[in-house]
């Protein structure tokens, strides 16, 4: 296509649109965040579960609570990773930045799910 004055030809090649992958990465942050927090309060109120335990009882918990609570907060240090991650590549790659969205909720609760297991109940 040329210019009439000028008789510059106009480029072409026009900038592919980036898919809407932010919109997963957006939704993913309002969910994400919310249930990481509601998570580590519920994980931190725990302990009180096992105030009125036995000795034995409380000493079970204890060894069990803390090596729970170690992979909690990590797993909820990896969603956060895989949310910034998403963030930062929704634009240059797409298909790995809609995983990252679609997977960092998934990460917070299979952490409670870990956390929730690896805890010895009274």
């Amino acid at each position: 296509m040329t210019d009439a004055l000028t008789g510059s030809t106009a480029p072409t090649d026009a900038p592919a649109r980036t898919p809407r992958t932010w919109i997963a990465s957006l939704i993913s942050t309002i969910v994400t965040l919310p249930l990481a927090c509601l998570t580590l309060f519920f994980a931190g109120l725990s302990p009180m579960a096992c105030d009125s335990c036995m000795e034995a009882a409380a000493h079970r918990f204890d060894a069990s609570f803390e090596p729970a609570w170690t992979v909690l907060n990590c797993g909820l240090v990896l969603a956060l990773v895989a949310l910034v991650a998403s963030w930062s590549l929704w634009r240059r790659r797409p298909p790995v930045g809609l995983g990252l969205a679609v997977l960092a909720p998934g990460i917070v609760v299979l952490a409670a799910l870990l956390f929730m297991g690896m805890v010895d109940w009274p």
